[in-house]
């Protein structure tokens, strides 16, 4: 009788620590995906940021040739440039402003010819084309990171431990729709 009940004592002793060995590794991968979450997320900040840099020199630049409508464009990038992202909507938010810019900057390149052969309108153009790529990656290795951490969130039986510590899903970055509205039709574009 006595090594039954040690027995059942000693299968239970098992199971709770196991069960709490699970909960801890649990809770530490969590951690891990949020603050990963979080690494990107700054990430994009940080090219976000870099690219508002490179949109402010690009208007300087073309100050020269368009003295007014540079002048309200520099002034716009100056007072558009926020804090950091830290959330989806915000991330998508500063890049429809960007992109708003850059529509001016490129109207107005048009507009000077010269400025557009100038050595350093494009060497600062080619700056945010390959910040505009940072961004795009850092984007996929954010949406990639919140892919894992919602599989945790939403499945059993790490589920159970992400609601018990108050981990949530994280939202993904998506493409602006009016974006899509812009791409080239291609089964128009081949005849189809």
């Amino acid at each position: 009788m006595v090594a039954v009940l040690v027995l059942i004592l000693g299968i239970i002793i098992f199971l709770v620590v196991a069960i709490l060995v699970y909960i801890f590794n649990t809770q530490r991968k969590l951690v891990n995906l949020d603050e990963l979450c979080k690494n990107a997320m700054s990430q994009i900040a940080v090219q976000l940021n870099s690219r508002w840099d490179a949109l402010l020199a690009l208007a300087q630049t073309a100050a020269q040739y368009a003295k007014h409508e540079s002048e309200t464009l520099i002034n716009t990038i100056k007072a558009r440039r926020q804090a950091p992202p830290s959330t989806a909507e915000e991330v998508k938010q500063q890049q429809g402003e960007l992109s708003q810019i850059m529509g001016r900057l490129m109207a107005i390149g048009e507009a000077y010819p010269d400025l557009k052969a100038n050595d350093l309108f494009a060497k600062t153009m080619d700056s945010v084309n390959s910040y505009e790529e940072n961004v795009r990656m850092s984007r996929m290795v954010y949406n990639d990171t919140a892919t894992k951490m919602n599989r945790m969130v939403r499945m059993w039986p790490s589920s159970f431990v992400a609601s018990m510590l108050n981990f949530r899903e994280k939202d993904y970055l998506t493409v602006d729709e009016e974006k899509k509205s812009n791409y080239p039709n291609l089964n128009e574009a081949f005849g189809k």
